[in-house]
């Protein structure tokens, strides 16, 4: 594949996830938040049609695997539009595919139906096998789109953090109201390093795993749970410095982490399962239900205290 082609796969990462984002807003100021299931539901759809279609016309010869293209999804409907959900690329033509994009149209869907919250994501990966047999996440890109943020990789093999409006602050940067309205628009991204003694680690806002707990009783560190909504939006999290560390055990897919694990990976951090093994996308069954991600610095001891506390991992 040529350098144009690489380039042009992080680009379009970036540029759909952003741009299902702005569609995601319009959805909220057209329908407001009086019935949260089918704000959520159409949210959900017009998020994957716009996706589904944008990816058929630009790589026309890739997989696609979505959250919404499901068939246990099928009979999900938009609000004012009666059309079954496009149906994801067929499992036998995507297992043997070179190039699939696993999407998450919207990732957090509680968080995106509650006026004012702002932790809700969409997720644009793309997986690729090369000539070899060997497979990895090559690009990403996770919207953040009520707050005006995209984290993606870039063909450096880095990753960058892309601002809506560069006047606009944002987590990574502080100082005057002169020096914000300067910032540049896309600066690279590097995880940072977790202040020594202390570890905060991002959980779920309504069901945060009891053996997340438990690992921060057992660590001989100050550790802090901080409250986040969707993956994709705490494994960002981690990569502007909110917190250090995001652990979860108990349930996910491969569409909940591909994304934000590609930005992860080429923004300097370690992701991994919770056992340290790997991260493995484009498998016959999509469920990959646990995952690590930190800064490089606290990887052992947090792999560490996962298996010392391991018999209250979630079946």
């Amino acid at each position: 594949m040529t350098e144009r082609a690489v380039a042009d796969d992080h680009a379009l990462a970036a540029e759909l996830a952003a741009a299902a984002g702005r569609l995601l807003l319009g959805v909220r100021d057209e329908m407001g938040f009086a019935d949260g299931r089918a704000l959520k539901d159409t949210g959900d759809l017009r998020s994957h049609e716009y996706l589904m279609a944008a990816l058929a016309e630009r790589c026309p010869g890739d997989a696609v695997l979505s959250e919404e293209g499901r068939s246990s999804v099928a009979g999900k409907r938009s609000q004012g539009d009666d059309r079954a959900p496009t149906r994801n690329t067929g499992e036998a033509e995507r297992l043997s595919a070179s190039r699939v994009w696993i999407i998450d149209p919207l990732d957090g869907t509680r968080e995106f139906s509650e006026e004012g919250r702002r932790d809700w994501a969409v997720h644009v990966a793309l997986w690729e096998r090369d000539a070899a047999g060997a497979a990895r996440l090559s690009a990403g890109a996770v919207a953040l789109p009520a707050q005006g943020l995209t984290l993606r990789t870039d063909a450096t093999g880095g990753a960058a953090l892309v601002r809506d409006d560069p006047g606009e602050p944002d987590p990574v940067t502080a100082g005057s109201d002169v020096a914000r309205r300067s910032l540049p628009r896309e600066v690279p991204l590097h995880v940072p390093a977790p202040d020594p003694g202390k570890l905060r680690i991002a959980v779920s806002r309504t069901r945060p795993p009891e053996f997340v707990q438990r690992l921060a009783e057992h660590l001989d560190l100050d550790v802090e749970l901080v409250p986040i909504g969707s993956a994709g939006a705490k494994i960002s999290a981690v990569l502007l410095g909110e917190v250090d560390a995001y652990v979860h055990a108990g349930g996910q897919y491969e569409w909940d982490s591909a994304a934000p694990a590609a930005v992860a990976l080429a923004a300097g951090a370690h992701a991994s399962r919770v056992d340290g093994a790997p991260l493995e996308y484009n498998r016959k069954d999509p469920r990959l239900p646990d995952i690590l991600v930190c800064h490089p610095v606290s990887a052992s001891t947090l792999l560490t205290g996962i298996g010392d506390v391991g018999d209250s991992l979630p079946d």
